[in-house]
């Protein structure tokens, strides 16, 4: 599903127009990437939670040329379904 489809889904199950969704979505993303910004766990709770980890620096290899290239540290997005969720998937 693409955001536009999510966005009408939304605005229908919601009962309002597709600008208030579009509005909500693009306020929960920021709140949601503002909270990580700040090294802060986000949960919903039987949905999920996001986080951010630190991976460590590594060697990798540039799959052009075969040569062993180093692979900064990093701090990456993270995210654990939450019971409910991995249940309605099933």
């Amino acid at each position: 599903m693409v955001k536009e489809k999510l966005i009408e889904m939304m605005a229908s199950e919601a009962n309002i127009s597709k600008a208030q969704a579009s509005r909500a979505m693009k306020a929960l993303l920021n709140g949601i990437t503002k909270s990580l910004k700040k090294g802060e766990k986000v949960t919903f709770v039987g949905f999920g939670s996001f986080d951010v980890t630190k991976r460590k620096a590594r060697n990798g290899r540039n799959p052009q040329t075969g040569e062993t290239i180093r692979i900064k540290a990093a701090k990456v997005p993270k995210f654990k379904p939450g019971k409910h969720l991995k249940d309605a998937v099933k």
